[in-house]
């Protein structure tokens, strides 16, 4: 037998507050994530976070963790999110969901490691390089 079969199961990870916790990356943008048992209200910064992602595309890609796992309207999140702009930082809350999700309940992890939420997207911007306009454009040649 291998260490992976006689490892009992994970334990939810949850704190004296009824909370799990977990960070979020994505970009520049790292979220901080409570959850714990609720109505469904979400808070990014001390605001509801259909005030705070606007944008219709962003409300939807923090929610799908949720409905992967199909626990809308049964948890609460309280997230900061500091750094990036709206869309890194959206999935950045979306990550940090997810991982709280499985501090939460372990048993979701497979759902929400097939649908990808649990992997860091690692994308960045690329870095500009001397002698060029942006990381690979260069300047308008002139002939004369």
């Amino acid at each position: 037998m291998t260490d992976l079969e006689t490892s009992a199961p994970e334990t939810p990870k949850i704190d004296d507050l009824g909370r799990a916790y977990a960070t979020g990356r994505r970009k520049d943008a790292v979220a901080r994530v409570w959850i714990k048992s609720g109505t469904g209200k979400i808070m990014v910064n001390g605001r509801e976070a259909g005030a705070y992602f606007a944008r219709g595309v962003l409300w939807m890609l923090i929610n799908q963790p949720f409905q992967a796992v199909g626990r809308e309207d049964r948890l609460d999140v309280i997230c900061t999110v500091k750094g990036g702009g709206l869309s890194g930082q959206a999935g950045a809350v979306r990550h940090a969901i997810s991982r709280a999700l499985t501090n939460y309940d372990p048993t979701l992890k497979s759902a929400l490691r097939r649908e990808g939420f649990l992997t860091r997207d690692a994308r960045v911007v690329e870095r500009k390089k001397y002698g060029k306009a942006k990381a690979r454009r260069s300047f308008q040649f002139s002939k004369r």
